[in-house]
């Protein structure tokens, strides 16, 4: 892939792969307007939201290095990956990762002496989830698990913590809404999991995508999508928020993914359909954000 690839700066940040970025900006966004009626720290939201980024870019490194050196990114259909692809040493990447995750740690240390030292505890723990999504001697990725981790630590945790740091307690609106958040960050990786499966499988990578077969796969995609937006209308109503009603706008770009990955396309047709999938989850994340803001 010499000279195929870019190069600098811009190769570390399409190592990055901002495109997945919505699913720390967005249990971010939501957690902190969860609360909005009651405080807004605004610094601590910052912060908050840069531990968020810098777990998810070390948690795309470790992944990048970790599938890297077992060999199973060496014929990949998705984004760049520095080391399957030759273009950054497994070396730099695990630096690039543990400086990502360094970042995360320094700026976490410092919430959790303004708000609670068990923070420290939750910190420590994704970490070693995002490590161990694709490294170790047993990494759960490769064992079906992956959705699991992102749902937890992306959905319920990042949604829940955020709103925590505002108040130093536990919302319940926060707890409620980081389902739907969740699910829009798990319907991703299963997307993405789709595309890469006949890879994965020819690899011995067994995520769930592999375990499920192609159908239930795209099953999952599809309630997972169709679920998330069901779950947002109930709250609304239920909770008498009707601005929270702003997330269907998240339709707009779900639609021609849903319509992508029902019919049967595979491998690179499904890039536009992850596309769209991390698009409708940034669009609806912020619209609910807005929402929540508004009946605040």
């Amino acid at each position: 892939m010499t000279g195929s690839h870019p190069t600098g700066v811009a190769l570390w940040v399409a190592g990055a792969r901002p495109k997945t970025l919505p699913a720390a900006i967005v249990p971010v966004a939501v957690g902190t307007a969860a609360v909005a009626d009651q405080t807004t720290i605004v610094w601590r939201a910052v912060a908050a939201m840069v531990v968020a980024l810098a777990l998810q870019v070390a948690t795309n490194y470790a992944n990048d290095y970790s599938d890297g050196i077992r060999g199973t990114d060496d014929d990949r259909v998705g984004p760049l990956r520095l080391v399957g692809s030759g273009a950054a040493s497994s070396g730099a990447v695990k630096r690039a990762m543990l400086a990502a995750f360094g970042v995360a740690g320094i700026v976490g240390l410092a919430l959790s002496i303004a708000v609670n030292p068990w923070l420290l505890a939750v910190g420590a723990a994704s970490i070693a989830a995002g490590w161990f999504y694709t490294g170790g001697s047993k990494p759960y990725g490769y064992l079906g698990l992956g959705e699991v981790f992102v749902f937890v630590f992306f959905g319920v945790v990042a949604t829940v913590g955020s709103a925590y740091v505002q108040t130093e307690e536990i919302s319940a609106l926060a707890v409620i809404l980081s389902i739907p958040v969740g699910v829009f960050a798990t319907a991703l990786l299963v997307i993405n999991n789709l595309r890469d499966r006949l890879g994965d499988e020819e690899s011995g990578k067994n995520t769930l995508a592999v375990r499920l077969g192609d159908a239930k796969t795209r099953s999952l995609y599809l309630a997972s999508m169709i679920g998330a937006f069901g779950i947002i209308a109930v709250v609304a109503i239920a909770t008498d928020r009707m601005w929270l009603l702003l997330g269907l706008i998240g339709l707009v770009p779900a639609l021609p993914a849903l319509r992508t990955v029902a019919s049967g396309a595979k491998e690179r047709a499904l890039i536009p359909a992850l596309e769209a999938t991390g698009k409708t989850q940034l669009l609806a994340g912020l619209a609910m954000t807005v929402g929540l803001v508004l009946t605040s």
